[in-house]
């Protein structure tokens, strides 16, 4: 199974306890081979350029929509044999315990900003990162004016940006910030994701559930070469939706602080055209569209 991100990255940790009991199911023995680099997108090709006959798999994210529109890759998830989707990993909005303006709820920050556009100061991930692409349809999707501070890293610098004071808000991965949630360093106002995140945090709402249009998840799943025959795809998506229903998986994924969600193979493609399209009007908007042909 080809992993496009480092051993230990969080798509990584979540898709070995599926490959492993995909292992026991099928009798036969799979390895985890990490490619990172480029987005995923050396992985990506690995998967794309292998033989079509089920003994090689990888791991997919949402990075395989942006990768394309970039014009960091040519391939996109239209490219491959779907197996099933398993898991989110979700944004969500925190703001500064330290800043000179502070705020308690999403509904403070949304109007105060409504009320003073272009004064306050959001950190996010790099431009055209899965955390920005959520950073800007949450400032679309509401209609506030705020000036982006893109980081040159993602979570880790976005959370020490706003637990600093240097931002009032921030948009970031829910396991980056989680420490500095429950030390009081940062407030967790919202999550962009499509539901709310798993307790003790289930209280706090998402900004669709607030009326608006917003909404960006990281999906994870597994796909396999183009042209994979018809009935070994049907033994291995199988397999990968057994595993990914077992109820110790489910658990396992609410502790590394993301959303478990099982897509069946044949509705992926579906579920990432309706993403694709969120992330090409805001990349074209932002002049950074470059499909790669």
């Amino acid at each position: 199974c080809i992993v496009g991100v480092e051993a230990g990255a969080d798509g990584d940790v979540l898709v070995r306890p599926i490959m492993q009991k995909v292992s026991q199911m099928l009798g036969q023995s799979i390895l985890i081979v990490n490619k990172p680099g480029a987005g995923s997108s050396i992985g990506y090709r690995e998967i794309h350029g292998a033989k079509a006959d089920g003994y090689t798999i990888g791991w997919g994210s949402a990075t395989i929509i942006t990768n394309k529109l970039q014009g960091v890759s040519p391939l996109d998830y239209h490219d491959f044999t779907h197996l099933g989707g398993y898991a989110n990993f979700f944004p969500i909005v925190i703001s500064s315990a330290k800043s000179k303006v502070q705020f308690n709820t999403i509904q403070e920050a949304i109007a105060h900003a409504k009320a003073n556009p272009g004064k306050l100061n959001m950190a996010t991930a790099g431009v055209g990162q899965s955390w920005w692409v959520a950073a800007m349809s949450f400032l679309g999707g509401t209609g506030i004016n705020i000036n982006t501070i893109p980081q040159p890293g993602a979570g880790a610098l976005v959370v020490s940006q706003v637990a600093g004071g240097h931002a009032e808000l921030g948009v970031a991965a829910m396991g980056s910030a989680k420490g500095m949630v429950e030390s009081g360093q940062v407030k967790f106002l919202a999550t962009l994701g499509e539901a709310r995140a798993p307790a003790p945090y289930d209280k706090i709402p998402t900004v669709k559930e607030l009326g608006y249009d917003v909404s960006w998840e990281s999906s994870n799943f597994v796909m396999g070469p183009p042209k994979l025959p018809k009935e070994i795809a049907t033994i291995l998506a199988n397999a990968v939706e057994k595993a990914v229903q077992d109820p110790a998986f489910r658990k396992f994924v609410s502790e590394r602080n993301a959303r478990w969600e099982y897509i069946p193979a044949d509705q992926v493609v579906a579920a990432y055209d309706k993403r694709r399209e969120v992330v090409r009007g805001i990349m074209q908007k932002a002049g950074i569209l470059k499909e790669a042909k």
